[in-house]
């Protein structure tokens, strides 16, 4: 017997929406929030784990609306708009970290956001793309461009490190207050070039960064109201779940036996990420690698120029300044993470073994940090 096509026709939108989706994970936002405040329900390995998972599709819902917003918004405001807000999820947890004096967690998520959007997304990104294309072609200039922008700043992020160890061997002594300062005016330095590089990428030099690909096609569209209200309520919400997540982190540590390095360089910088690393690995699988490496480095620079600044400024209105100092591994596997970038965007093309080669360097990281013992920076 046919199926009545009214029926049909009927339940289609709904068999598209039940498609696999990061969406489906919001069921866990509810079951966070009664984890968090039902009597007797109290556990706080379960209200991390449901927290970080409930903060990644609200990252996605937040990336979405704003992009409707920056398209709305013509192409330089717009553009702005989306570089601006490309890590909120992650500079939400960071400044409610801050907020809770563990500024080495918000550090160690800093530096593994830099690593992880190079190794990890670009790697996994890499090679699902390569197992579907030999070979994968992107925007050289562009990437070498970034990829430039981004050893640039790696070197100023490891400066305070770099004046911590000379300075402890002068006469004089180190001097917290002075290395405050440097890493004060490093952000500020920073900061500057960010608006330099947002300037050559959506104004002067916009050619660069521009694929050749198919233009994608376009999902519903959503009004500059729903857009807006999506934005404020799934910041709201990431906000909640952050306080939530943060909250346990000393209960996880005690539980797993994990460091505050490890918890900022791996946990924290993936979940702040996810939605982006979807996109990413996404728009790899459809061959269009000029997206993927321009999401993977461009997060990368976010990071290092706009977010690691902003956490600095921001610091001081909690009482308890941070600096730019990172711990010895810390600066290592950024610097090692930014040659191993400038290697691959070179030639212009990837393929599957490279993403298999930096995926394993992120692991041999990340068992690093998983064993390294908790202690003094240097």
């Amino acid at each position: 017997m046919l199926a009545n096509p009214n029926f049909v026709s009927a339940i289609q939108p709904v068999i598209v929406k039940l498609k696999p989706s990061l969406s489906w994970l919001l069921l866990i936002v509810p079951i966070a929030i009664g984890l968090r405040f039902w009597p007797g329900a109290a556990n706080p390995t379960a209200l991390f784990i449901c927290s970080a998972i409930g903060i990644i599709p609200l990252a996605g819902w937040m990336g979405r609306a704003t992009e409707v917003l920056a398209a709305r918004m013509g192409e330089g405001a717009g553009g702005l708009l989306n570089a601006t807000f490309g890590n909120a999820a992650e500079l939400i947890i960071a400044v409610i970290a801050l907020s809770k004096g563990l500024s080495s967690v918000v550090k160690a998520s800093i530096a593994g956001s830099i690593i992880g959007n190079i190794l990890l997304v670009l790697g996994l990104s890499t090679l699902c793309g390569g197992t579907k294309y030999s070979e994968q072609r992107f925007n050289q200039t562009g990437a070498r461009t970034q990829a430039i922008s981004l050893s640039l700043a790696a070197i100023a992020l490891i400066i305070p490190t770099v004046f911590h160890m000379a300075a402890e061997r002068s006469p004089s002594g180190w001097s917290p207050i002075m290395e405050q300062r440097l890493s004060l005016a490093i952000g500020l330095v920073l900061f500057l070039t960010y608006v330099c590089l947002l300037s050559f990428s959506l104004k002067t030099h916009r050619h660069f960064f521009q694929g050749k690909g198919e233009p994608e096609p376009k999902e519903e569209v959503w009004s500059r109201g729903k857009a807006i209200i999506v934005l404020f309520v799934a910041t709201g919400f990431v906000a909640l779940l952050s306080e939530f997540l943060v909250g346990t982190i000393d209960s996880m540590r005690a539980t797993f036996g994990i460091t505050e390095t490890f918890v900022g360089i791996i946990v924290v910088a993936i979940i702040g990420n996810a939605a982006e690393h979807s996109t990413a690995i996404l728009m790899a699988l459809k061959n269009k690698m000029d997206l993927t490496v321009g999401i993977a480095i461009g997060s990368s620079l976010q990071i290092a120029l706009f977010v690691a600044p902003l956490l600095l400024f921001v610091s001081y209105f909690f009482g308890e300044p941070m600096n730019l100092e990172f711990s010895l591994p810390e600066v290592f596997a950024v610097v090692a993470s930014v040659y191993i970038l400038f290697q691959i965007s070179g030639d212009g093309e990837t393929n599957w073994i490279e993403g298999a080669q930096l995926l394993s360097v992120y692991v041999i990281l990340g068992i690093l940090f998983f064993y390294l013992p908790e202690g003094h920076v240097h």
